[in-house]
């Protein structure tokens, strides 16, 4: 049972100290909503990206065939 009242007393003064220098209490719970926040903005953004990548991978495949149609025209000539 000491023990315990000692970790009590190491606790107040603890939280004392904190209240005495002005300083915030730390807030992990808001620093986790934080950081949910730009994971999500993270991952929206790479949705989109990737989205822009496939479009252009088709592009290049459809630019691709031109080009190829146009050299096999050339080779016939």
């Amino acid at each position: 049972m000491d023990e315990f009242a000692a970790l009590e007393e190491r606790i107040l003064r603890a939280v004392n100290l904190v209240k005495r220098s002005g300083m915030p209490a730390p807030r992990p719970w808001s620093r986790a909503a934080l950081a949910d926040t730009k994971l999500r903005e993270q991952a929206a953004l790479t949705e989109q990206l990737q989205k822009e990548v496939s479009t252009m991978r088709a592009e290049r495949d459809h630019v691709r065939q031109r080009v190829e149609r146009l050299l096999a025209q050339l080779d016939a000539l």
